[in-house]
C-alpha cells in the first residue's frame, strides 16, 4: 500500500511556522526504511499495512510534541499485491505524457 500524509500541530508560535514539527516526523519516515517521498505538502510511505500505519502513528507522536492537538490528513492506495508502485506510478505516467508528445 501507498499513504501519502500530512501533519500539522497546533500551533503559538507568532509565525505559524510548523518546519520543526514537520522534520520530526520526516524524521520518523526516513529512520524507518521504507520507501518514501516527501513533497511541500504531503509525505508518501509504501510498504505493508501494519508497517505504514505504524510509521504514521510514530510521525504523530512525534509532531504531537510541538501543540496540544496533531492535524492528520491521510490518503491510502491500498493494492493487495504489488510492490514498487510509488515509483511505478510515476514512471507509467511518465511514458503515458511521452507517449501523447
Amino acid at each position: 500500500m501507498i499513504v501519502a500524509f500530512s501533519l500539522a500541530p497546533s500551533t503559538d508560535n507568532t509565525d505559524g511556522s510548523v518546519h520543526n514539527a514537520v522534520a520530526a516526523a520526516v524524521k520518523v519516515v526516513r529512520d524507518s526504511g521504507l520507501p518514501h517521498s516527501t513533497s511541500s505538502m504531503f509525505t508518501e510511505i509504501e510498504g505493508e499495512w501494519d508497517e505504514v500505519m505504524d510509521v504514521v502513528k510514530r510521525a504523530t507522536e512525534a509532531v504531537s510534541a510541538y501543540g496540544s492537538r496533531v492535524s492528520l490528513v491521510l490518503k491510502a492506495d491500498i493494492r493487495p499485491g504489488y510492490t514498487g508502485e510509488l515509483r511505478g506510478k510515476i514512471d507509467r505516467l511518465e511514458k503515458a505524457i511521452s507517449e501523447q508528445e
